[in-house]
This record gives structure tokens, sequence and C-alpha cells, in this order.
């Protein structure tokens, strides 16, 4: 018997259209769908999909053990995810292993910043796995500002919120266009970085991009608290054009 093939299947920023052809069938024809998600929580991967399925699919749901529950420079915090990740893999390498093909299901880009890598690393040489890229949920982000995000010679940096301020600053100040991502309970840390750099006047931010909750606005207007998890800030270019 042949190995199945675990997908990891790239959905896009959250708006089912703009899922690819290829991404858009092998979900279709799925009999085993696998998704990341919190305990007692749908997740986001899966509501991307609702009614897309195929009759009789078996969904493997894997939930977290910890999210934001201890600091991520806590040991058991890498600890109980290396275990949660082993877990996962081993029963999807059960699966592949008995022939059937497994799709699991990855917001934005499978290859960016995204949990699946986890797997990816522990099955490829065991089974066989593709990836399917997908729109990342930045470029749905920079697209619902109706702004571009870079000119000419643009440097576009990508940075974790999850970064130590000093080190945001730094980098922030170094480029010419800017996303930040994993926000969360990072934002007053971010905003206090973009006006050490300067950038904080220029600078947005889109709460759910591209899907039907969707919010944008100057972070000047929105910037204290604890954002939504698809939360991101964009600084845009302003380099040379004709």
């Amino acid at each position: 018997m042949s190995a199945g093939t675990i997908y990891g299947l790239g959905l896009g920023p959250g708006d089912p259209d703009l899922m690819s052809v290829k991404a858009d069938r092998l979900l279709r024809g799925a009999r085993h769908v696998a998704y990341f998600r919190k305990p007692g929580r749908s997740g986001q991967a899966r509501k991307i999909v609702n009614g897309m399925l195929s009759e009789g699919a078996v969904e493997f749901p894997m939930e977290y053990p910890v999210t934001t529950e201890i600091p991520v420079t806590d040991p058991r915090y890498n600890q109980l995810l290396s275990e949660f990740y082993e877990a996962a893999a081993a029963h999807l390498r059960t699966l592949a292993d008995a022939g059937e093909d497994v799709v699991v299901l990855c917001e934005g880009d499978p290859f960016f910043y995204g949990s699946f890598m986890h797997l990816y690393t522990r099955l490829r040489d065991l089974v066989p796995v593709e990836v399917i890229p997908a729109i990342t949920g930045m470029s749905g982000a920079w697209t619902a500002t109706g702004t571009p995000i870079t000119w000419g010679d643009d440097v576009l940096t990508v940075l974790p919120g999850t970064l130590p301020e000093d080190v945001l600053a730094a980098r922030m100040a170094e480029t010419d266009a800017l996303v930040v991502m994993k926000l969360g309970r990072n934002l007053d840390k971010v905003v206090r970085a973009l006006k050490t750099a300067g950038l904080f006047e220029r600078a947005w931010i889109v709460e759910y991009a591209q899907m039907a909750n969707q919010q944008v606005s100057r972070l000047s207007e929105k910037c204290s608290g604890v954002t939504p998890y698809f939360s991101i800030i964009i600084v845009h270019g302003q380099g040379r054009r004709p």
C-alpha cells in the first residue's frame, strides 16, 4: 500500500474566495481534515471553510495545550508545545501510513509564521508532505488599507511583536515599509517602539483582514490595550515612483 499524502493547505487571509483553485479542490475532496484551535473554540481555519467540507469528512481538531497562559520564555512552554506537535504528527503519520490523504488547514500561508511548519519538519522525511501556498495575512491587510505597501526601491521589514522593545525600535528605524504581526498583548510595546522609530503617525492597524468583520484604522486612533489575534500593523513605504 502506498502512503497517503499530508497537505499543508494554505487558506489565505480569511475570505474563502481568496483560496487558490488547488486548495479549494483538495479541500472539497478531502476525507480527513485536520486543523489547529484553542480548547473550547471552533478554530479560525475551520470557520473559513464552513460549508466546504465533503459529507462524511473526518475532522481532527488539534487543540493547543498552551497559548498565552504562560510566558514563551518559560521552559514549560516549549516542552508542552513540543509534546503536542509530536502527538499530532504521530496521528497524521498513522493515517498517511494507512494510505489516507490528510488536509491540514492553515490560515494564511503554511510557511509563514504558521503552526503547520512544526508538523512539516517532523513528517517530511517519513511520509509524503505537500505544501499548498496561499495569500498571506499581511498581503490581505495592506490591500485592505487601499494603499500600496512598497514603491520603487523600498525595503519591507516584517517583525513579530513578541521581540524586545529596543530590538523592535531599532529594526523599525532601519526600514522603509513595515509589517508588525503577533500583536495581542504586545500592542503597547509596539506602539512605543513605533514612536521611538518615528513611524507612529504613518501606522495603520488592520483587524481580521479580508474577513467579514474586518476593521481598518489609523493606529493613532486605536493604540492601546489588547488587539484580536488576527491584527496586523502596516506602515507604507514612501519610495521612488515615476
